[in-house]
């Protein structure tokens, strides 16, 4: 346990470096985005000693590290809010989000990925192969623009780009931040219903690109299990193939499933910006994309370490399983 925390301690020493050599080496003086380009000489050098940039660069990385751990990721210039309040605002949408789209590429793509391996250049391998590929390789802005063409635009079988209609917006109290588990808790089904239709064409994008990763995964651990000895023997002893498939191959993979889940999720974290834009979803991807185009270092970065801790977090929360799950790693 404490190589696991010496671990997490310097992936997370070393996420803040990064982010505080972005924070410098960027082309914005962050002091003109605070001060604005018509300030006096003064002014400007006010604001420079201020902020702490005059100290060495040491010194400023030091300064950073303990406004970090404190939760301190400074000001938004676009939002005129502190960035924390910012991120706590915008960051339930992106777990809603990424966890409803988890869940899809779980439960699709896990059963897919066993069947196929069962069924090995069958028909259904064939087609697991054909969706890990296409999800690979298409664009999801593509698939966004094209899914809102056809469920929205054209057929309305799905609610528009945003989390909700203009004529729910505020009715529901902010209980968790999520949405949904919300609607639930105030009883409003109208309101549910209609986060749903919002939530569920993004979360399928979402989803697709997940599954194509778990059930490649699955596909492949199964593989390995489905030739090892245990199995023919197994076998050889009259067991069903449903039960050697499910009852002793999978129980093995079950495992390693956890860590992949897992990264698949804080991809999914991480990599919603373009859904997020297409959608007009006002979550985390949105307001770091929207913060770099103002060039508000604050929040780009607040946004950063956000994300990069929920990485470290959820492959220290794999880790750890691993080790629960699995007695042989003890």
């Amino acid at each position: 346990m404490g190589g696991v925390i010496l671990s997490l301690a310097l992936t997370m020493l070393g996420l803040m470096l990064v982010t505080f050599i972005i924070g410098r080496v960027m082309p914005i003086d962050p002091v003109l985005k605070v001060v604005g380009e018509r300030a006096t000489q003064a002014q400007y050098d006010a604001a420079y000693q201020a902020m702490g940039l005059d100290d060495p660069l040491i010194v400023q990385f030091l300064n950073y590290i303990r406004d970090v751990i404190e939760g301190d990721f400074g000001r938004s210039i676009s939002t005129g809010q502190l960035v924390l309040n910012d991120i706590k605002r915008v960051f339930p949408a992106t777990v809603e989000l990424a966890t409803l789209g988890t869940l899809i590429g779980v439960f699709v793509g896990v059963p897919l990925g066993v069947i196929a391996a069962a069924n090995r250049g069958g028909i259904i391998d064939q087609v697991a192969r054909v969706l890990a590929i296409v999800g690979y390789s298409v664009p999801i802005f593509w698939l966004g623009l094209m899914g809102l063409l056809i469920f929205y635009g054209i057929l309305g079988w799905v609610g528009g780009p945003g989390r909700q209609d203009i004529i729910y917006t505020g009715m529901v109290p902010t209980v968790t931040g999520l949405l949904l588990v919300d609607c639930l808790i105030a009883g409003d089904w109208g309101a549910f219903k209609d986060a749903f239709s919002h939530i569920i064409l993004p979360a399928s994008l979402l989803g697709y690109f997940s599954l194509a990763y778990i059930s490649r995964m699955t596909r492949s651990f199964m593989l390995e299990q489905l030739s090892a000895e245990y199995v023919t023997t197994a076998r050889v002893k009259g067991l069903s193939e449903r039960a050697v498939i499910w009852g002793h191959a999978f129980r093995n993979i079950a495992i390693p499933l956890v860590t992949v889940i897992a990264l698949s999720f804080g991809s999914l974290l991480e990599g919603s910006v373009l859904t997020e834009i297409i959608f007009s979803w006002p979550g985390l991807g949105q307001y770091v994309t929207n913060a770099l185009l103002a060039g508000d270092m604050n929040a780009v970065l607040g946004g950063t370490i956000v994300i990069g801790t929920c990485f470290v977090a959820l492959n220290l929360l794999s880790d750890l399983l691993y080790r629960v799950l699995d007695p042989r790693s003890s």
